[in-house]
């Protein structure tokens, strides 16, 4: 009996032991080829970088051997600095440093960029190189050489000791990173060195981009907590609500905001609203289930309009909307003299089952007040003239004056041509003082 049963069972056995071998081979062989391919992404995707950066370096210093007259020349080499330093930033989020500190590296490049395209985009036959960007280009010239030597000695390092980037990952993973970890330590000391870097005057259109918001720059008085509570129930009625509560966010001077919150009575969601300290509405948010369709987008419109009337908002026409689960959004923006000023937008929600307002988005419309103001609202060109500016074979279907803010960052008074090419729609915003275009927008049918 035993001798049938290991006649039958030892085949079985042996079968099934060269099966598991098999197979973990193969998982084995899986494993390590996948390691083998991120491995090699890693190494182009750093050894890619090394190579940019020190394109970025010549490209820079081509830029500034060209004599000062040269724009054509600066346009282009600027172009190029733009996209070097896009490459590079790809490059590097494609390596293992998300655990890594290398944020002051990636800002700098950011800046770059910014700097970069920003200064090209512009008509540099009228607005040559400032003696401040030569000066600036002359900075990032030497930066971006110290940089690149950093990084080609990293690179001669790990082409010299093999080494390999899935160490890198697996210790920054585990937090495991020995103190003689040559590519953790040669990254630490290029994003050292850069925090290191004197202060750049990247101009007015670059450090926008960066500055943030404060409410240092609203005029008025503050307003007490309990002022701020009655402004925020004015801006729920009819709601019947309950538990109204009221908290400041943070403690910083620059960002002194609060948030005001209730429940609705019946249960179904709740409404917050947030304000800055002198009690400008920032953003209102309702939660509640909106589940069916019942207004038209013309009643909609007509409810967000009123909303903005009821609560002191200046004349304001919807130039913008989109419907997305029973909520239909619009962007409104006040007009003003005929004008209608793009960057003080205000977007309202409104509930397409019984009109409610559920959000408004109002940061724009107050950060934005004291800059439009200083923005001239009288065009040296008629439209017609602007118009010229325009591809003829582009149906246009009306004409307006609009401040924009354009790609140097600048507020511009300028011609909205709206109006349909090949069937697609599009907005077309040409500068009502120079001619220029600005800005092209297409249009979702």
């Amino acid at each position: 009996m035993y001798k049938r049963l290991s006649a039958v069972m030892f085949p079985i056995v042996t079968l099934l032991c060269i099966g598991s071998i098999v197979w973990g081979y193969q998982e084995h062989q899986e494993k390590n080829s996948i390691l083998l391919k991120a491995e090699n992404q890693y190494q182009r995707a750093f050894h890619d970088l090394t190579y940019h950066m020190d394109k970025l370096h010549n490209e820079l210093g081509q830029t500034l051997a060209v004599h000062s007259s040269s724009q054509g020349m600066h346009r282009k080499g600027l172009v190029n600095v733009w996209r070097l330093t896009s490459e590079a930033q790809n490059e590097i989020n494609q390596l293992p440093l998300t655990l890594l500190p290398f944020n002051q590296t990636e800002d700098f490049l950011s800046r770059i960029s910014n700097f970069a395209y920003k200064t090209a985009v512009r008509d540099m036959t009228k607005e040559p190189l400032s003696p401040d960007e030569m000066k600036t280009l002359k900075t990032l010239y030497a930066s971006s050489k110290q940089i690149s030597k950093d990084l080609f000695h990293v690179q001669d390092k790990v082409i010299q000791n093999r080494l390999r980037w899935m160490d890198v990952e697996s210790a920054l993973a585990t937090e495991k990173v020995s103190a003689d970890n040559t590519i953790v330590d040669g990254f630490k000391t290029v994003d050292n060195k850069v925090n290191e870097y004197p202060e750049i005057n990247w101009g007015p259109s670059v450090s926008s981009i960066y500055s943030k918001r404060s409410v240092r720059m609203l005029q008025g008085p503050s307003a007490t907590p309990e002022q701020l509570k009655q402004k925020a129930r004015q801006f729920m009625k009819p709601h019947q609500v309950k538990a109204v509560n009221i908290k400041k966010n943070g403690n910083s001077v620059d960002h002194e905001t609060y948030t005001v919150s209730a429940n609705h009575a019946k249960g179904d969601g709740d409404i917050t609203i947030d304000f800055t300290k002198q009690g400008m509405m920032m953003s209102y948010l309702d939660t509640r289930t909106i589940k069916s369709t019942r207004l038209s987008g013309d009643d909609a419109e007509k409810k967000a309009s009123a909303f903005l009337t009821k609560h002191g908002y200046p004349t304001m026409k919807a130039v913008r909307y989109q419907d997305h689960n029973n909520v239909e959004s619009f962007t409104f923006v006040p007009v003003k003299n005929n004008v209608y000023m793009y960057p003080q937008q205000i977007q309202v929600r409104v509930a397409l089952d019984n009109g409610d307002i559920t959000g408004v988005q109002a940061s724009d419309y107050i950060y934005s007040m004291a800059v439009v103001k200083s923005v001239s609202l009288k065009p040296k060109l008629t439209a017609q003239q602007a118009k010229e500016h325009v591809n003829s074979d582009m149906k246009v279907a009306y004409t307006r004056l609009a401040v924009i803010k354009n790609d140097a960052s600048k507020e511009v008074l300028c011609y909205e041509f709206g109006g349909t090419y090949d069937k697609q729609g599009y907005r077309i915003y040409v500068n009502a003082d120079t001619g220029m275009e600005e800005s092209v927008e297409s249009v979702s049918s």
